[in-house]
């Protein structure tokens, strides 16, 4: 549940949202005048949070930072896609980290770092992580496999790769890959946003107009196993912890989710390590006209998906029964008891 502010009535309003099973609460601190919270809000978060027993995610960056950097900019006439990551370079996020870090240390809350893209960052984390504070990390598929050079594009293939935090330079994926490895990075999302060429075009005279994000859903099992296990070196059991199992057991789902075992739900996925294929979005499921990792090969993927005992994928195509989703009412996480 999005937290974008902290009035008399919010309180109230994440207490009820809280006993009907949404237990992690968002917040940004980036994004000034929209969504950001400011420092006293954060605090009010946290507190409530340790109190109830939830895991609150944060968006880190310095909101001032960036707004002033982005103002900086346009002014000097640097509108384009290539300016975005220099609007928010890496010193911003790890201040952002930085602050999150310190928050939780001092209310002993429970949090949960989102789409961490570089080594600074990470850094401050794992510092944070070895003096005791509850801090978890996620980092998204397109900063294992992208750079900032992708958004440095010539015309609308620059807008396509627009992302807060933007993509780094490339030195940062090695140790996004080891820290993954090694469990300093718990878990790999999307953070997926489809947005069309057509949409994106919004910003083709000034990169602060550009909707932000990429579509990656549909690529992020099949591009971690290749490019992880198959291709590098990143383990089978750390590959499924970090998508699946980790996942589960700091939001609230496991062992309903995230274990084969007998008393959870029959979702299973029967993994063919021996297809071949290439990303395009010519071919792709996601309703989107593009993608942001076309041409990339893949070794592997899912050829069977099972979902509560019902075969619902086979060979890429559905062949399940539609509108058998269900909401899924969560625990209060014990995500303190996660261990890398």
């Amino acid at each position: 549940m999005g937290v974008t502010r902290f009035d008399e009535t919010t309180e109230r309003q994440l207490r009820e949202v809280v006993a009907d099973g949404t237990t992690s609460f968002k917040i940004f601190l980036s994004y000034k005048g929209f969504f950001c919270v400011d420092d006293g809000e954060m605090y009010q978060v946290m507190k409530l949070a340790k109190e109830l027993g939830v895991i609150v995610t944060a968006h880190c960056e310095n909101a001032e930072l960036v707004s002033r950097l982005q103002q900086e900019l346009i002014a000097a006439g640097k509108t384009g896609a290539e300016w975005h990551e220099p609007s928010r370079p890496e010193a911003v996020e790890m201040e952002g980290t930085t602050r999150f870090a310190t928050f939780l240390e001092i209310t002993g809350a429970t949090g949960y770092v989102v789409h961490l893209s570089c080594a600074p960052a990470l850094k401050v984390a794992t510092d944070a992580k070895a003096r005791g504070v509850k801090i978890f990390v996620e980092s998204v598929l397109p900063h294992f496999l992208l750079d900032k050079t992708d958004a440095e594009r010539a015309g609308a293939d620059g807008l396509k790769y627009v992302m807060s935090p933007p993509l780094r330079e490339k030195r940062n994926q090695a140790l996004l890959w080891k820290g993954l490895a090694e469990g300093a990075i718990d878990t790999v999302g999307t953070d997926h946003c489809p947005f069309d060429v057509s949409q994106k075009l919004m910003g083709k005279d000034a990169f602060t107009l550009i909707p932000n994000g990429i579509p990656g859903l549909e690529d992020r099992v099949n591009l971690m196993y290749t490019y992880g296990v198959r291709r590098g070196e990143l383990s089978l059991e750390r590959f499924v912890d970090a998508l699946s199992t980790r996942a589960a057991k700091l939001f609230g789902l496991y062992p309903r989710k995230g274990t084969v075992a007998v008393g959870s739900d029959a979702d299973l996925v029967i993994y063919d390590p021996d297809y071949r294929g290439t990303i395009s979005a010519k071919t792709h499921k996601v309703n989107c006209d593009y993608s942001g990792f076309e041409g990339m090969e893949i070794d592997g993927w899912p050829a069977v998906v099972i979902v509560r005992g019902v075969v619902q994928v086979r060979d890429g195509e559905f062949v399940g029964r539609r509108g058998i989703g269900k909401m899924l009412r969560r625990e209060v996480t014990k995500a303190n008891e996660v261990r890398a």
